[in-house]
């Protein structure tokens, strides 16, 4: 496995630990669908969440949080929404965050798009 993959699992894991300690219950992990995938989609109260999680081990390449691009946007939005339909949840609220990992500090962006 490689350095970056493990970077991705870790981080995902320890996005998906935060959530639960945050009062988050999580609905599904690496949501896949043939247009991609979402790494976590969670419920807050009654509004469903969908988060990237980006990590990185130092700023080298920018901020985790500069990777989510308006195309990547664009894609976990129309994720999100086959996510909805398929659950018949249309007329749930829901927002997009990210998680990013630098190092050991972990960010959390509510609304991040």
């Amino acid at each position: 496995m490689s350095n970056n993959v493990r970077l991705s699992v870790l981080g995902e894991a320890l996005a998906k630990e935060f959530l639960l300690k945050n009062g988050y219950t999580i609905l599904a992990l690496n949501y896949k669908t043939k247009l991609g995938e979402i790494d976590i989609i969670a419920e807050q109260g009654k509004v469903v969440v969908f988060v990237e999680v980006k990590a990185r081990s130092s700023v080298r390449f920018g901020l985790p949080r500069e990777a989510v691009t308006a195309q990547k946007q664009n894609k976990i939005q129309q994720i999100a929404l086959q996510f909805l339909r398929t659950k018949r949840m249309l007329n749930v609220p829901m927002r997009f965050d990210v998680i990013e990992l630098l190092g050991d500090q972990l960010t959390h962006i509510p609304n991040a798009f």
